[in-house]
């Protein structure tokens, strides 16, 4: 009954394991840190559904914003939000903050 209990236990862990990491293949986290992305580059495979997560670490506002994949999304300062990404054909897609446009700047390559 012991051995069992140890097997099962593995089995149920090992199930575990395997969803966190279909959803770290789905999933790119963006930190918003001094007023820049953090990455600012983030490579995601063509054709796949993706979430960006984006995490405000800034004591301010900030607006996650593409023209490019045509998408825009206020983010509280201390706050996170999420973004659903229909698939992608290969190519570089930019984003930006809006309300730091000079230094909050970043792409995503498909391919």
């Amino acid at each position: 009954m012991k051995n069992f209990l140890l097997i099962f236990i593995f089995f149920l862990s090992s199930l575990n394991c395997f969803a966190q990491d279909k959803i770290a293949k789905d999933e790119f986290v963006i930190k918003i840190k001094n007023h820049r992305f953090e990455p600012d580059l983030i490579n995601v495979p063509a054709d796949t559904k993706f979430k960006i997560i984006i995490e405000n670490l800034d004591n301010t506002i900030e607006e996650f914003e593409s023209d490019d994949l045509k998408k825009e999304k206020l983010v509280g300062a201390g706050k996170k939000v999420s973004l659903q990404i229909s698939p992608l054909k290969a190519g570089e897609y930019k984003f930006y903050g809006d309300f730091h446009q000079k230094t909050a700047q970043g792409k995503i390559i498909s391919k």
